[in-house]
């Protein structure tokens, strides 16, 4: 078998992750214990049961390339090892594995979103469900990094963590209102990246005053206001989605401009959906520090939007995560970057022009392609 390249191997950047249990009574590598749950997912594995049946299902293929001294981890051993295995170190493989494959890409859209682990509760213990939030490559197609919301905090102290651990230079940053910080924007300028931030009411009074400009200088058709412009249309299955899109440089005004890092432009999005005759309309107003380009403007916007369809959709319908009710030590951390590894890795193939389930069949069906995916 020929040995793919270290940088994108990801055997190798999970050889390195550090074993948190004792050498004494150990049965089984965590190496072998990580490949095997890895290979499950991608052939469609959800859980500590599925990983066991699918090794025995497939334990004479996989000690083709595996050592397994004591044959296949029972379902008890992986739930030790995900609940036992800091998820840090295993983030911090995950994410050098992930540069490997990342392509760069200038004024690539990186969209910072969270989501809750929604049966990770734990009712009698009061254990509230677990909050991650990651960063999404729009162009890439990649989760670039997670990080788990400290169950005391919010994203506004779990963003700026994750932030750091990104590379993100000449890549614009999209986040959703309550990332809206001043932190955050300083953040993401130290990282040599621009932003485009939503901005509702949780800052009342920047929300107004930015607001009652922008649709001030509507109202008078733009006249006195420098700005660009762009409006497309879709049409699908008898909907019809009207998108405008302003944004100007004229932030002059602002007496709170040099708070925000990098501030450089106001934008503005007014949404129109027609169905069956009604329409629905919805406004939305950004900070960026962006140059008041339409079109570069609502790619990001749009890029942001996708999140829920590219990635969270995905999680939830592909690998059954709101499902997941795994929650013991550091195992539901672990579960999602898991699912995060098998998302990029699909994702990242181009030899089949299948979705994700469709791929996961695949690999369930083809040892060839299935190895393929690991880059052997």
């Amino acid at each position: 078998m020929q040995e793919p390249k270290q940088v994108e191997n990801l055997s190798y950047h999970l050889s390195i992750i550090p074993d948190p249990r004792v050498d004494r009574g150990k049965e089984h590598s965590l190496h072998d214990v990580l490949m095997i749950a890895i290979l499950g997912m991608l052939c469609g594995a959800e859980s500590f049961v599925d990983f066991e049946d699918f090794g025995k299902a497939k334990e004479g293929w996989l000690r083709g390339f595996l050592a397994l001294p004591n044959g296949i981890p029972s379902h008890d051993t992986f739930g030790r090892v995900f609940a036992a295995m800091n998820n840090q170190h295993f983030a911090e493989s995950f994410r050098a594995w992930t540069e490997g494959l990342r392509k760069k890409i200038s004024g690539e859209i990186v969209a910072i979103d969270g989501k809750t682990l929604r049966r990770s509760h734990h009712k009698s213990s009061a254990k509230s469900a677990i909050h991650m939030v990651s960063a999404w490559g729009r162009e890439n197609g990649l989760v670039l990094g997670q990080i788990k919301v400290d169950e005391k905090s919010n994203e506004i102290t779990a963003i700026p963590q994750l932030l750091r651990t990104l590379e993100l230079s000449e890549c614009i940053v999209t986040i959703d209102a309550m990332g809206t910080q001043k932190e955050i924007a300083r953040e993401i300028r130290e990282a040599d990246a621009d932003y485009v931030l939503a901005l509702k009411g949780n800052h009342e009074r920047v929300h107004e005053e930015v607001s009652s400009f922008l649709l001030d200088a509507k109202e008078k058709g733009f006249a006195r206001v420098p700005h660009d412009f762009l409006e497309t249309v879709e049409k699908d299955h008898g909907r019809i989605e009207t998108r405008r899109y302003w944004i100007t440089e004229e932030v002059g005004w602002f007496q709170d401009r040099k708070l925000w890092e990098g501030l450089r432009s106001f934008g503005m999005v007014e949404s129109l959906r027609e169905i069956d005759g009604v329409i629905t309309r919805e406004t939305r107003f950004f900070l960026a520090s962006i140059s008041a380009n339409a079109k570069n403007f609502a790619r990001a916007v749009r890029g942001h939007w996708a999140v829920e369809n590219s990635l969270h959709w995905s999680l939830d319908v592909c690998f059954a995560e709101d499902a997941c009710r795994i929650r013991v030590g550091y195992a539901a951390e672990n579960m999602a970057i898991l699912r995060h590894i098998a998302l990029n890795v699909l994702k990242n193939d181009s030899t089949k022009k299948r979705g994700i389930k469709g791929k996961q069949k695949n690999a369930s069906w083809d040892h060839s392609y299935l190895l393929s995916l690991l880059g052997f």
